[in-house]
């Protein structure tokens, strides 16, 4: 989680990934917290002053919901948005970092 980001109340969250979902490849708790902290801290959740509708498969609706361990369609939604809304540049940076060594790192050799 990044510094300054409020943890949410699990209140809000609704249902959080079981350890059953996590066990078969699912999110893990931790991240649906982060990315939901994340977007509460950048100011996306305050205000639920919209509304979305859209068909989509019942399949991909239940595999996201048993990947994620969230129950209501409304959580999984947000949690997908967030998850696209948030800044994550970590694949750019590990691209970056690709193939280094801090020199200053004790490999014990």
């Amino acid at each position: 989680m990044s510094r300054g980001a409020r943890q949410m109340p699990k209140e809000s969250l609704g249902k959080l990934p079981s350890e059953e979902s996590r066990r078969k490849g699912g999110i893990k708790r931790e991240q649906v917290v982060a990315v939901m902290a994340l977007a509460q801290a950048s100011g996306l959740t305050a205000g639920k002053d919209s509304r979305i509708s859209g068909r989509v498969s019942s399949e991909l609706i239940e595999r996201a919901k048993a990947r994620t361990g969230l129950e209501s369609d409304t959580e999984l939604v947000e949690f997908a948005l967030a998850n696209l809304a948030v800044e994550d540049n970590f694949a750019q940076v590990f691209r970056e970092l690709h193939g280094t060594v801090d020199p200053g790192l004790d490999l014990e050799f």
